[in-house]
Parts: structure tokens; C-alpha cells; sequence
């Protein structure tokens, strides 16, 4: 018997209580393996500082990294049928709603959200991948449909931030048809003249990739972004062929004519904001107001103004 180890650890152990550590406390780099301090992590915009590989990002991290003063208004957004197919796997699908709710906090996998980008108000909506992989469900389409109309009714461009799995199984073919719901309403942005934009992020695949991620009228990635609709394994299967290494990343469909651009995440809003003057014809953005030309900048409200009557009030 050794009684330092079964008498006198036991008793210090009791004295002072046992630490409690956070398991996130360190985050490893997918790419090199190094780990990495949670904290400087987030400050870096979950970006690992050394090889610069973009991990995926809470929704409310990304859109306060990506809107003007770190400031943004959510949407309330239409209600939807909990569980229209009663389907059952391992467990109920209420009963993994309820869960994934619980963990992340959100009602479902999109988030839509006014705000302000380099001072021109849009419509922002963003898929979290935490949320059952970013999947495409009844309410999800619901909220990207409900984005569209309102940047529609307040003359703004809308944003798209896609990160999904595809759509949820869970709810068959009313999943499917938010495909071509999302398309319908994107033509009608298109019909009024709006920018849309599209930021597609690690990953997207599935039916979002079919379907408004493949849509817009300017499509960014960030760097590493696996985009696709079918497995780099299932096509190789399908075809009988060893694909590229790079095959589906944000870097190779941009060589082949798939994307306009790869953008680093510390980089995107000073980018998007120059295309979206650009696409309204605004003027340049000056830090002296006094300097920009007058009657030039009346496309919509000044950004950080408070929304007006008619719009709708925070969630």
C-alpha cells in the first residue's frame, strides 16, 4: 500500500477541490496541429494566427467581426411546423431540436440580421454550422425568404454568409422545396435591382450549394473553403478517378471560373463594402464627410440610424 498516493493526495485533493479547466481552453490547428490559446483565437476573428487557417465561427462572432461598430439588429422571424414528418432515427427530431437549441442558443441554423457594412446598410443572413451542419430545413428557407423580402421593402442589399451540410433530412421533401423557394426570391432581389452577395464558407455543400449559395451576383470564399454538392469520396467512387488534392476548395474553383474571389475573413468587410458602393454607384467612402460630394449617398439611411416605425423591432 502506498500511502502518499492512497492517503495523502486524496486528502489535499479534498482540502483545496478540484479546478475546473474548460475544455476549449485550447484549440488545435486542424492544418498544423499547434495549439492555440482560445482567447487569442477569438480576437483574431477565430483565424489561427500562424497558418492562417479559418475556423469555423459562432454566428454572432461573424457578424459582429463583419458589421459596422460591431452592431446588428436580428430579425424576428416567422414560425414554421416543429416536426411535420414525425420523424424518428436514434431519437425523435423535437427531441434533437430541442437539443441543438440548448447548445447554440439559436432557434434554428440561420440567422438574418440588419446592420451596416462600411456605412451602407444591407440584409444579412448567416447559416451556423453548430446548428445540426448548417442544414437546410422548412425553417431556415422560411428565414433566408423572410431576409430577401425585407431587403426588398427596405431598398438594401442582402448578404449572404453559407455554411451547410445541405438540406435536413429530417424533413424530406419540404426541405427540397426550400431550394426552389430560396430561388424564387432571389429573382425577385434580382427584378428590383439589388446586390446580392454570397460569402461561402467552410463548408457548403448539399442542396444550399444548388441552389441561392451558387446565385448571387458576387461570390467570395474564404480561404480553405470546402464548396461542392457531392463528396470529394463519392465522386471518385462515381467516376473511378483519384482527384486533385485541392479538389472542391475555395482556391480551386476559383481557378476554374467557379468563384470572383478567395478573401481572408479579416478582409471582408473593407471588400464587400467597395463592391457594394460599386454596384449602387456610391462614392468612394471618405473618413470627412465633408469631402464626399452632396445628393451622392441617398440610397438609403445613414448607418447606425434607429430602425423606423415600420421596421421591425430587435428579437
Amino acid at each position: 500500500m502506498n500511502w502518499i498516493t492512497n492517503y495523502v493526495r486524496p486528502r489535499i485533493n479534498s482540502m483545496f477541490g478540484k479546478r475546473d479547466i474548460p475544455d476549449n481552453l485550447w484549440i488545435k490547428c486542424p492544418e498544423t496541429g499547434e495549439m492555440v490559446f482560445h482567447k487569442e483565437l477569438e480576437e483574431n476573428h477565430w483565424v489561427i494566427p500562424s497558418s492562417g487557417y479559418h475556423m469555423k465561427i459562432p454566428v454572432d462572432a461573424r457578424l459582429r467581426s463583419f458589421l459596422d461598430d460591431q452592431w446588428y439588429e436580428r430579425l424576428q422571424l416567422p414560425s414554421v411546423p416543429q416536426d411535420p414528418l414525425k420523424f424518428r432515427d436514434v431519437k425523435r427530431y423535437t427531441e434533437r431540436l430541442k437539443e441543438y437549441r440548448s447548445k447554440t442558443g439559436l432557434d434554428d441554423s440561420v440567422v438574418v440580421a440588419l446592420g451596416s457594412v462600411e456605412d451602407v446598410p444591407v440584409v444579412v443572413a448567416c447559416h451556423d454550422f453548430t446548428f445540426m451542419g448548417g442544414s437546410l430545413g422548412m425553417a431556415a428557407g422560411e428565414a433566408i425568404v423572410t431576409g430577401i423580402m425585407k431587403a426588398i421593402e427596405f431598398n438594401r442589399p442582402f448578404i449572404m454568409f453559407a455554411a451547410s451540410g445541405g438540406a435536413r433530412m429530417q424533413e424530406g421533401i419540404l426541405s427540397l422545396m426550400q431550394l426552389p423557394r430560396t430561388t424564387a426570391a432571389v429573382d425577385m432581389l434580382r427584378e428590383k435591382g439589388l446586390p446580392y452577395i454570397v460569402v461561402l464558407t467552410n463548408p457548403t455543400t448539399g442542396g444550399v450549394s444548388a441552389s441561392y449559395a451558387m446565385l448571387g451576383d458576387i461570390h467570395i470564399a474564404e480561404p480553405g473553403a470546402v464548396i461542392g454538392f457531392a463528396g470529394k469520396r463519392v465522386i471518385e467512387q462515381t467516376i473511378r478517378e483519384k482527384l486533385p488534392d485541392d479538389f472542391q476548395t475555395a482556391e480551386y474553383l476559383k481557378a476554374h471560373g467557379m468563384l470572383d474571389m478567395v478573401v481572408p475573413r479579416h478582409e471582408l468587410r473593407p471588400t464587400i463594402g467597395r463592391i457594394l458602393r460599386i454596384l449602387l454607384k456610391l462614392p468612394p467612402l471618405m473618413d470627412d464627410a465633408a469631402l464626399e460630394p452632396e445628393g451622392q449617398n441617398d440610397f438609403v439611411p445613414a448607418a447606425g440610424d434607429k430602425p423606423a416605425a415600420d421596421e421591425p423591432a430587435a428579437a
